[in-house]
């Protein structure tokens, strides 16, 4: 005998997740991921960990277990794809692309979706239901109803929650932009939610950027970023997503490409390796990625350029996005953000680096998980006594908001730019 390793065998030659064995296979079991993973703290199940999940991907990998085994689904499913187990990960392992690669693998074994995730996949890929349901939605925020039904729990009143959350915060008026223009071109994601809920945070971000001196070019022709896609699985739409907004960049010819939704930025950041195996379109998304800023990254470049106080009482606590913290690796842009709104008063959060248990659709999917990992984050948040809470993500916005909203909590959710907006305001009025 040589000593040398015999060849791991693969049981699944023509499956998708046969070609992420080297990344599972990196994965040497430590634990480290153990206290990182929200669902693994609030399950206790070693199968709804990090770990455990990528022990199944081997075992279905080997044959050892079906790729249809109701128990793989179940566990891969219960996933938030937070990965917060990458930052804790000494080893490097490439979890959230494992994640995407399972669920690629059962769709393609003829898997069927939940009829929740079907339909919204379905709207968010097509630009006309998605304008339909987010003005239906805008109308019905606009009634106060959400609000009311907010209070009777359940399914429907997490959802009217929800939508409850998104409304204005802040009503800030338009001011003069003082930018020079001198950092470069700088195009805006208008993102699906963003657009369709937030669209006041869009404005605010626009202006914010242009005060500190980037120069905007419009971007027409964007479509859905495509992560709710590549974190079911459906990678086919996710690229051909992918495809229509590397076009819609590369025309706008801008420099940099500015994200105000944590979630999409990551999903952008990411094309490149979501068409690595397009010859066609491998560099052009390489490139695309590249160009990517989180819009906290951009102003923390800049400055960012101090306002005045805004005349409200600002005493808030920051809960760092998923997507921003863990998959893009950016901590302290948001907190150079807020450090230059004068009269701010930043409290410490206590896990403040724990999902909220948005992730996308999943609060829809597994409401019980799903409020279990948010449950600590609501208690966290009350004892701080703060007035706002800062996060720079529509899910995450949406999720807290609710839950603060159910619980009969005082505090407001607001994206960090809207309250730069607000002080750049206060500016103007002198």
């Amino acid at each position: 005998m040589s000593g040398a390793q015999e060849p791991l065998l693969c049981a699944l030659h023509d499956s998708s997740l046969a070609s992420v064995l080297p990344g599972i296979m990196t994965c040497v079991h430590c634990g480290f991921c153990l206290q990182a993973c929200p669902t693994y703290r609030v399950l206790g199940d070693e199968n709804d960990s990090p770990r455990g999940r990528i022990r199944l991907m081997r075992a279905v990998v080997e044959g050892d277990i079906p790729l249809d085994d109701p128990a793989f689904e179940t566990h891969i499913d219960r996933c938030l794809g937070c990965r917060a187990c990458e930052t804790a990960c000494p080893s490097g392992v490439p979890y959230g692309q494992l994640l995407e690669t399972a669920r690629s693998a059962m769709l393609q074994h003829d898997r069927r979706l939940p009829f929740v995730a079907v339909v919204v996949l379905w709207i968010f890929a097509r630009p006309m239901p998605l304008a339909f349901v987010l003005w239906g939605a805008r109308v019905l925020r606009g009634t106060g109803i959400p609000g009311m039904l907010a209070r009777f729990g359940g399914k429907l009143g997490a959802l009217m929650a929800m939508l409850h959350a998104t409304r204005p915060v802040l009503l800030t008026s338009p001011y003069t932009r003082r930018g020079t223009n001198a950092r470069g071109t700088v195009t805006q994601l208008e993102g699906c939610v963003m657009k369709g809920l937030l669209a006041g945070t869009n404005a605010a971000t626009a202006r914010t950027l242009a005060t500190n001196g980037f120069s905007l070019v419009d971007s027409p022709g964007q479509r859905c970023c495509g992560a709710l896609h590549a974190h079911a699985g459906d990678l086919r739409v996710a690229r051909a997503l992918a495809r229509r907004n590397i076009a819609a960049f590369e025309a706008s010819g801008s420099e940099l490409i500015a994200v105000n939704a944590a979630g999409c930025g990551a999903m952008l950041k990411d094309y490149g390796h979501l068409l690595h195996d397009d010859a066609d379109w491998n560099s052009r998304a390489a490139a695309i990625s590249a160009k990517v800023r989180d819009v906290s990254e951009l102003l923390a470049s800049a400055g960012p350029a101090k306002g005045a106080e805004t005349g409200h009482e600002l005493d808030v606590c920051y809960d760092a996005p998923c997507h921003l913290l863990h998959a893009q690796r950016i901590a302290r842009p948001p907190l150079d953000v807020l450090a230059s709104i004068p009269g701010l008063k930043l409290i410490p959060l206590e896990d403040a680096d724990q999902c909220c248990g948005a992730a996308g659709i999943y609060n829809l999917l597994e409401p019980e998980a799903s409020a279990a990992v948010l449950a600590p984050k609501l208690g966290h948040i009350a004892r701080t006594g703060a007035k706002y809470v800062i996060t720079g993500n529509p899910g995450c916005l949406m999720q807290i908001g609710a839950g603060l909203a159910i619980a009969g909590i005082s505090a407001r959710v607001i994206h960090p730019v809207d309250l730069l907006d607000a002080s750049y305001a206060a500016l103007e009025r002198g």
